[in-house]
């Protein structure tokens, strides 16, 4: 009896598209000395004739379809196809036919990745496997990710890993679409291959950071490459497409890895472009073969100094005559557009991972710099980027925010807007809107004790009255709530003298500095905003009455119409840089490389108090606030000459 296995019919097309039937016999592979090669021959069963006799050739396409199909072409109008009578034949010969690409695609990648190999030839192999990812696209999805699961098995990331990193050009656009292939396809593979590289390579040859390299050297003025680039990292880092199984949590493990060894690589651009300090400069452009010129340098530096406990003119809110460093070059502002677009994502998209992260580097103040960009687009970006933090309502983002005084850059670029009411004009009024659209008290609360001053003669929109009127009511009912406390209790447990009232705030600020040493955010802990909340309050409305004769002798001196300026008092403890009540807030630098220099740089107004609740200065009661209005309230003041 036969093998039914191996029984086949041979087909061809013909002129009119229709396939001929050219007979019944058995297929076999074996070697034929006449074709140089491993072929396919098919013998008539009736009389042993040759029906076929077909070279496997590794640069023709076969196709297998529908189980026990094999078609291929071997001219230009000449398809041929073999029909099995069983599935194990099918699989048989299907198997051989892929060992032959193997065989094939073992030498190209040989050559590929060979320093022997000149450069028109490298170009030429690299083109080929471009194509050939190309044209695996019209395959059938069986077919296809046989293809790609073979590429992978040969070594296709390692050579890419190689070639990326090349200095033709053509090279490495060529590497980078075989790279956006083998992402589309699996990239839980790529993921997989990374994080086992980590374990035995150094960061700074990981494939990964060759990618984001890749994507911060681009020389393409509108950069193309690294927006290409940089959505195949949005694909590697997105969650939603990473694997979770019993044993093995995917996202966790890869998260993990991504922080550790490839973010520092990302943001390297941003931290070097906000810093003022020359060494974070000299060391960026040491380690990573970064082109771009730094094309805005600070007035003067303050790296690694301690902040003043006198305030000049010069640091108040609304004036820009400090400003820090801005990448003004049109193509380094496209690229950190790009960065921050990838951070955004993640703040969108990851937990704790990315939360450390910016506080550990004090990211967001760093980025907040960004709102001097002389391009509005990048000035967008950084505020979409504090926006996104904002929206998750989240009371350890908050605190960061109002205790880092972060709010004075977004503010500083309304009003340096003027009454221009364009794209920049909305996004901020939005902020703000969503603030006091979803009642985050704490950040009502800094917004309306240290900024109102210079935002309630904004009239067009209801916002920042608004702000207010959700503190006033607030506050009375943090008012009503003290009062139905039996009096009593209220004496005892309220009414404290004002010395024990420092010292339990100076336990408070040297408890808070510790917490602030720590890098890890604990992700189990669950804040309580609205507990907090009425502590402070409660504690700044005792203190409120016993500080009002010192306070007014501090308020706010219209200097001239539309303007502002801050006087403050300082104890001796705090021109030494010790805390006390009127201290303005010590932002410590972050002990993370490259975010030491900034934190010293963005002046502060306002205490750094539990919850940010309690301001630097306390703003007269509204009849005063009524007396003092000007004619003109449409106009916005600017604090500062």
């Amino acid at each position: 009896m036969s093998d039914t296995r191996r029984r086949v019919k041979v087909y061809t097309l013909n002129e009119d598209r229709q396939w001929d039937d050219r007979g019944t016999g058995h297929v076999s592979s074996t070697y034929v000395e006449e074709l140089k090669g491993m072929s396919l021959l098919v013998r008539a069963e009736s009389d042993g004739s040759l029906l076929l006799e077909s070279k496997i050739n590794p640069n023709t396409a076969y196709q297998k379809q529908q189980d026990t199909l094999i078609v291929w072409s071997e001219a230009e109008n000449y398809d041929l196809a073999l029909s099995f009578q069983e599935k194990a034949g099918c699989d048989e010969i299907w198997e051989k036919i892929c060992q032959e690409d193997e065989k094939f695609l073992s030498e190209v990648f040989a050559q590929l990745t060979d320093e022997a190999t000149d450069d028109d030839k490298r170009r030429e192999l690299v083109n080929f496997f471009k194509e050939f990812c190309a044209f695996s696209q019209t395959l059938q999805p069986q077919n296809r990710d046989a293809f790609f699961k073979t590429l992978a098995k040969l070594g296709i990331l390692p050579a890419l890993e190689i070639v990326m990193g090349m200095d033709d050009l053509q090279v490495r656009s060529a590497a980078t679409d075989i790279f956006s292939y083998l992402v589309e396809f699996s990239p839980s593979m790529v993921r997989e291959f990374v994080m086992q590289e980590a374990q035995q390579s150094d960061d700074d040859i990981l494939l990964i950071n060759v990618v984001i390299e890749q994507m911060i050297c681009d020389t393409d003025p509108e950069l193309g490459g690294a927006v290409q680039l940089m959505g195949l990292l949005r694909t590697l880092i997105d969650p939603e497409n990473m694997l979770a199984t019993t044993n093995k949590t995917e996202k966790s493990e890869f998260l993990n890895f991504f922080y550790n060894h490839c973010m520092h690589v990302l943001t390297a651009p941003l931290l070097t472009n906000t810093s003022e300090d020359k060494c974070e400069k000299d060391f960026f452009l040491k380690h990573y073969r970064y082109s771009w010129s730094f094309v805005c340098t600070p007035s003067h530096s303050h790296s690694h100094s301690t902040p003043s406990s006198s305030i000049s003119q010069d640091n108040i809110v609304g004036s820009n005559k400090n400003n820090t460093i801005c990448p003004d070059n049109y193509q380094t502002a496209q690229l950190l557009a790009l960065i921050l677009e990838l951070l955004t994502f993640c703040v969108e998209h990851h937990t704790y991972h990315i939360k450390n992260y910016i506080m550990n580097k004090d990211l967001l103040r760093r980025v907040l710099v960004l709102m001097n960009s002389k391009h509005t687009f990048l000035a967008l970006c950084a505020l979409r980027f504090m926006r996104r933090i904002i929206g998750l309502k989240d009371e350890f983002y908050n605190r960061y925010i109002t205790k880092g005084n972060l709010f004075e850059p977004v503010i500083n670029a309304l009003l340096d807007n003027g009454t221009r009411y364009n794209l920049l004009n909305s996004a901020v009024i939005e902020l703000f809107e969503f603030i006091r659209v979803e009642d985050i008290k704490s950040l009502t609360a800094h917004i309306v004790e240290n900024f109102y001053k210079a935002l309630e003669s904004i009239e067009y929109v209801q916002t920042f009255k608004g702000l207010k009127t959700k503190y006033e009511q607030e506050k009375d009912r943090q008012n009503q709530k003290l009062n139905s406390v039996p009096s009593i209790l209220r004496s005892n447990r309220f009414r404290r003298d004002a010395k024990a009232l420092e010292e339990d705030e100076e336990m408070w600020f040297n408890e808070d500095e510790e917490e602030e040493g720590k890098a890890v955010v604990a992700p189990v802990e669950k804040p309580k905003p609205e507990d907090d909340f009425p502590d402070n309050y409660e504690k700044f409305m005792e203190t409120k009455k016993a500080k009002e004769s010192e306070d007014k002798e501090n308020l706010p001196k219209r200097t001239s119409p539309g303007g502002f300026k801050f006087t403050f008092s300082h104890s001796a403890s705090a021109a030494n840089g010790t805390n006390s009540k009127s201290v303005v807030a010590q932002i410590p630098p972050a002990t993370s490389n490259g975010s030491s220099s900034k934190t010293t740089n963005l002046p502060t107004s306002v205490t750094a108090t539990k919850g940010s609740l309690v301001g630097l200065v306390d703003y007269p009661d509204d009849e005063e606030e009524d007396e003092e209005e000007e004619s003109s309230p449409r106009k916005r003041p600017r604090l500062g000459s």
